[in-house]
């Protein structure tokens, strides 16, 4: 009777956190659909600049490490409602007022602390919902309802941006919306937590850091994808912002289309490591961002010229190019379930995941700045050639990921 109270116990907290990934997915797909436009249009950057915007942005990627360490004493759950009371914080204070360039960044930095607090943490929790034997299957499930309300907020912004009821004027309303997202995740966690908190801390701990050097691949691809990563978020946007002149409802609706295949995507990619592998799910995920920053780079040179104008079937070949490309940045619950199935022991997950992260967004801030100079000195193209290098790598070591790892470590009983 035990068990079967436990299994109605964890199936419940599964349904609960379907609910914060999808409230989770709303906030970050609203986020993602406006803030390139936010920063162009609110603050007149330029692509040196927006470069340089994510050194605030990413920075607490590497600082959520310490954090989520510091607050070790509280666990995985409840040091996640602390990550969405900041994330609802910075988004607040950027929705009902306008502040200078200088405090937008610290209003950026507090909401970008929560939202990278939560990753690691979202991921350890997820994975400890989930059985050895559908770890793929599980997280696409969670995955499939963030980005089905990514979907959302995309039409939210499209249809708002469109008619005028949302702008960069003083209030902000999407980012007050996002708050209030924030707000319902932090709710629902409460209420996870009081369901089952004390049997998923049994198994999750946000303990001391971790570097092991049993994890050091896992490390070096964290590096790898940190680095083209914030190529793709940063500049691939930027090609379509400031070469084609985008605006926020058309870069909304190009979200909207990538949400909604990736909701029948996702799913997809979950039973390809289920019974693939991660090690081929690694080498598929870096080869299409191969081919997928070669087509950014001769899509960039060619608008590029003054004389060229996009319409038509070259028109056709950038909406192509950037929902391959939001699909192919599914692929990234990959590397999570690969730590799982190396991890020494299951304590190890959660730190080790905020390490990967720090590496990651290490990279992605030096990899921003650089990328920035490289295109406003040398043209937008060579910025994906890096990208598509560092992607080859990135195969590279993931072909020497072991073929037979498997996730045997005690997960839950459903």
């Amino acid at each position: 009777m035990k068990d079967e109270e436990l299994k109605k116990r964890f199936k419940a907290a599964i349904f609960i956190f379907i609910l914060v990934s999808a409230f989770t997915g709303f906030h970050t797909g609203a986020v993602d659909s406006v803030i390139s436009n936010y920063f162009k249009e609110a603050y007149g950057t330029t692509a040196q600049q927006r470069g340089l915007i994510e050194f605030p942005r990413e920075l607490p990627g590497i600082f959520s490490l310490f954090v989520i360490a510091a607050f070790s004493f509280l666990r995985d759950i409840r040091t996640a409602i602390i990550a969405q009371a900041l994330g609802a914080i910075g988004m607040a204070a950027l929705g009902f007022f306008h502040p200078g360039f200088g405090i937008m960044l610290v209003f950026l930095f507090v909401f970008s602390l929560g939202q990278h607090m939560f990753m690691p943490l979202g991921d350890s929790i997820g994975l400890s919902l989930a059985s050895k034997n559908n770890m793929g299957r599980i997280l696409g499930l969670f995955n499939s309802a963030r980005m089905a309300f990514g979907m959302i907020a995309g039409l939210v912004c499209f249809f708002g941006f469109r008619s005028g009821f949302f702008n960069f004027n003083t209030p902000v309303l999407v980012y007050a919306i996002c708050a209030i997202a924030f707000i319902a995740c932090a709710i629902l966690l409460m209420a996870m937590h009081a369901r089952i908190g004390v049997e998923i801390e049994s198994r999750t701990e946000a303990s001391r850091m971790v570097f092991r050097k049993e994890y050091i691949r896992y490390y070096v691809i964290c590096a790898l994808f940190g680095g083209r990563k914030q190529i793709m978020y940063v500049f691939s946007p930027w090609v379509l912002i400031e070469l084609l002149g985008f605006k926020t409802d058309t870069m909304s609706i190009i979200g909207v289309i990538g949400s909604f295949i990736g909701i029948f995507f996702i799913p997809l990619i979950g039973k390809m490591i289920d019974r693939l592998g991660c090690r081929f799910t690694m080498i598929i995920e870096a080869g299409c961002f191969v081919v997928i920053y070669i087509a950014y780079g001769l899509l960039s040179k060619w608008v590029n010229e003054p004389a060229v104008v996009v319409a038509g079937m070259g028109m056709f070949f950038v909406y192509v190019l950037i929902i391959f490309d939001r699909m192919s940045g599914q692929f990234y619950m990959v590397r999570s379930i690969y730590l799982k199935s190396i991890a020494i022991k299951p304590e190890d997950v959660t730190p080790s995941l905020s390490t990967g992260m720090a590496i990651d967004h290490g990279l992605a801030i030096i990899g921003a700045f650089l990328c920035g100079i490289v295109w406003d000195v040398w043209g937008p193209e060579y910025v994906f050639v890096i990208a598509a290098v560092l992607s080859a790598a990135n195969m590279i070591v993931a072909y020497g990921v072991k073929k037979d790892a498997v996730i045997d470590r005690p997960t839950n009983p459903a």
